[in-house]
């Protein structure tokens, strides 16, 4: 099932999201099927439960697509994740968001993270990735923590982007993939 991806503005995806329980009523392979069938439709290379309105700690990526020399079969599932350590030199580069349509900025992340989940079967992972694996995880990662990529821009930056953001919100930006808007006016 295709979801549509919320956009800018709406409340869940400023939220820091709810853990999962194992045996509660969320079939998380289904719901990591039909997350990673939405991403795929939007052409994303990550997608977290809040940006399908679900303020649950889960998040998929397939990135094979931004780098299939060093990414391949980068495809993997993430419950309840805990980055354990972020180090390195931080790095930057431009990052966009299927929440935040037609904007990219430069946003800076160090290049090596160890984080500990479960996968869609409830098998729990410590692992460490670096460079564009790591970045890609923490912007989904930040998703579930309620952060943005652009609240790594600086306030001139956000000042500058207010604008394109506000026109987000309202439904006014190109899209090809299914979304929800928080202030479409009717």
């Amino acid at each position: 099932m295709i979801y549509p991806i919320y956009a800018y503005g709406y409340p869940v995806l400023k939220r820091r999201a709810a853990d999962i329980e194992k045996d509660g009523d969320i079939d998380v392979k289904q719901l990591a099927e039909d997350m990673f069938e939405t991403m795929y439709a939007a052409s994303g290379v990550g997608l977290a439960a809040p940006q399908i309105g679900k303020s649950i700690r889960m998040f998929v990526v397939d990135a094979d697509a931004m780098d299939p020399e060093n990414l391949k079969g980068f495809k993997k599932v993430f419950i309840n994740p805990e980055i354990l350590e972020e180090d390195g030199e931080e790095w930057a580069f431009e990052e966009g968001c299927l929440s935040i349509p037609k904007i990219r900025e430069e946003v800076e992340r160090p290049e090596r993270i160890k984080i500990k989940y479960f996968d869609e079967n409830w098998e729990e992972h410590t692992d460490v990735f670096e460079g564009v694996a790591a970045r890609v995880i923490q912007h989904e990662y930040d998703h579930i923590e309620g952060v943005l990529f652009t609240d790594h821009l600086s306030g001139f930056k956000r000042r500058l982007l207010k604008g394109k953001l506000t026109s987000i919100s309202k439904g006014k930006v190109e899209h090809d993939y299914k979304m929800k808007f928080p202030n479409l006016k009717k």
